[in-house]
């Protein structure tokens, strides 16, 4: 049995997470740091390389002084629960990483919970030790203080600290003290994480993640919890619903620094991914052919948010995308469903349309961002949060928000997270800077984040995770401002868009193509205005100072997809190509419109 060691890397978004690990990397001698130029080696999707985040959760291992070191990188964002959860089930222990300025965070909390509850031992990791203001020994008893709140034993509250600097590549016992590599942290692994428990007996193995790979297809990854596995090996796919089938396991790899290897046999303990087992899903167990002894499966969340996908059908469809048709776009959901997990989708029998249901508008919308990057082209619809009857009470899901701003703005903050019915749960000052905490319904949470940043002047930090089922909180304001449509098809005028800037703020620029029911700005009062974008200068022979003048046009308004989604209205789509985000009428006929809202009226 070779010595080895799983563990999960957990910590709040953007607290160096994933920089720790690749310098683990390189401390095991697998990269040298000018081989990536400074990028990080495991957020190799474009998206997580802009956003900064982890998104899909990793493996990777490493040899240090004989051991074998499995580290899976997770996800910070309360959003990508689904993954986190799946993910330690394969941990004996945790590095619970922590910023040392900002301290813990809910999302930390969210994921510690999870990881406290499943008995893993944790090592806390103080990282950025090097920035101004920091204060490594208050954030020290933060944890021990929010440890105890999430009830852990008192094996777990006995956690070996490690302070540090990931970015420039040291940790230490003493914060004082910096050292000049990772050797404090490395040790520390292994001699507090536990190593795994060998069970003897018939093999059993829980998948908790997949890989895909083209040429063999879905792979099943997991860690072999009691017995042995072997190439060729005959075993029974336990399935969640209790049916079982029979399978072969063609190849067997075990993770080796950033890749994997092939192998004869994996024994209790170690992690390894499986080729050649059909029709599986993620909570499913491989064991024993002859006396089958399925493992629990994994509780994932419920998801708390739905959105509507359908076909491009606006006059510039297929324009843009290389997969336009309904085939396409069900094919592709699908394939989305066999490796992410918090996800459900609905097909609507009569129309083009699918349900899509996830754990937050971040969830929802790097699914379409991945989309529209692939070449698909689709709208959707307003995120709508699901209300769920809980003993013949409507209720909907409410959850803890964490906005840490500067003191002056508090003020402001309170007043608009309380009018979207959020109750405010503490307020602790720290420097010049307040932490507030609310629990909120996820109605509230939807366009907030633009709101916040404003009144902030971009300094706010807001973060947010669910808790649970409340009563219905009642009716939240949403956008009072009515849209700016388009009267008619054609190119956008720098002229016409000059005339009309008393209307609103426009989200187009001149000489933009615009098509008639498309949504071109924000109405600066109530109800929605057709206008004319696409009239022209009457050319004559006639001149006059003020006919002459030049047209001096305010920026138009760019929305992210994130923006965008939190700001459509129930009666609008988002219009999503590879090129553009459209903003564009559910009916795009402005008669057609009126009537149906005199229907819905009467």
């Amino acid at each position: 049995m070779q010595k080895i060691r799983n563990i999960a890397i957990i910590a709040h978004v953007d607290h160096g997470k994933t920089t720790l690990v690749d310098k683990m990397l390189y401390t095991a001698h697998l990269f040298r740091d000018n081989e990536t130029k400074g990028e990080l080696i495991l957020d190799n999707n474009e998206l997580e390389r802009e956003r900064g985040i982890t998104i899909l959760a990793k493996n990777v291992s490493i040899n240090y002084k004989g051991y074998k070191i499995n580290i899976i990188d997770t996800p910070g964002h309360a959003d990508f629960g689904g993954e986190v959860e799946r993910v330690l089930n394969m941990a004996d222990g945790v590095l619970l990483l922590v910023d040392a300025f900002e301290g813990p965070m809910p999302q930390t909390r969210f994921v510690l919970q999870k990881a406290l509850q499943m008995n893993l031992k944790p090592i806390v990791v103080i990282n950025k030790v090097d920035k101004l203001n920091c204060r490594p020994d208050e954030v020290q008893e933060a944890v021990f203080d929010l440890m105890v709140n999430l009830d852990a034993t008192d094996d777990q509250l006995d956690f070996q600290t490690i302070y540090g600097s990931a970015k420039n590549g040291w940790m230490s016992t003493d914060w004082h003290k910096p050292t000049t590599d990772l050797t404090a942290l490395m040790d520390a692994i292994i001699e507090y994480i536990p190593e795994p428990e060998v069970l003897e007996g018939t093999p059993q193995m829980l998948i908790t993640s997949l890989d895909y790979s083209p040429y063999v297809g879905r792979i099943a990854v997991g860690r072999v919890h009691r017995g042995t596995l072997r190439e060729n090996m005959d075993v029974t796919l336990a399935k969640r619903d209790g049916s079982m089938q029979k399978t072969r396991i063609k190849e067997l790899h075990t993770f080796s620094g950033l890749g994997r290897e092939r192998v004869q046999e994996v024994s209790s303990g170690d992690i390894c991914a499986l080729i050649g087992i059909e029709g599986f899903e993620i909570g499913d167990t491989i064991c024993d052919l002859q006396n089958p002894e399925p493992l629990k499966p994994i509780a994932i969340d419920e998801p708390t948010m739905s959105m509507v996908f359908t076909i491009n059908d606006s006059p510039f469809f297929g324009k843009e995308g290389k997969f336009v048709t309904s085939r396409h776009i069900h094919e592709r959901l699908m394939r989305e469903l066999d490796k992410n997990l918090a996800l459900r989708v609905e097909k609507n029998p009569n129309e083009d349309i699918w349900h899509v249901f996830g754990r937050g508008v971040l969830h929802l919308s790097v699914l379409i961002e991945t989309m529209r990057r692939e070449g698909y082209e689709l709208q959707v619809g307003q995120p709508q949060v699901i209300i769920k009857e809980i003993d013949g009470v409507k209720c909907e899901p409410i959850e803890q928000l964490t906005v840490n701003t500067p003191e002056e703005c508090s003020g402001k903050i309170i007043e608009i997270v309380t009018r979207r019915k959020g109750e405010m749960i503490s307020m602790n000052a720290v420097n010049d800077r307040v932490q507030l905490e609310f629990a909120i319904p996820s109605r509230g949470i939807i366009g907030l984040r633009n709101y916040v940043l404003t009144i902030s002047a971009g300094e706010a930090i807001m973060s947010h995770r669910f808790l649970e089922f409340q009563p219905y909180k009642g009716e939240i304001e949403r956008r009072v401002n009515g849209s700016l449509i388009a009267m008619e098809s054609g190119t956008a005028y720098a002229y016409a868009l000059d005339k009309l800037q008393d209307r609103g703020r426009f989200f187009i620029f001149p000489q933009e193509e615009v098509y008639a029911g498309q949504v071109v700005g924000e109405n600066a009062k109530e109800g929605d205005i057709v206008i004319n974008v696409t009239k022209s200068k009457k050319l004559t022979n006639m001149r006059s100072k003020s006919a002459d003048d030049k047209a001096v046009l305010t920026p138009p308004i760019v929305f992210s997809l994130e923006e965008a989604l939190e700001y459509i209205k129930e009666d609008e789509y988002l219009e999503v190509t590879p090129k553009s985000l459209r903003i564009r009428k559910i009916i795009l006929d402005e008669i057609e419109r009126k009537r149906s809202r005199n229907s819905s009226i009467q």
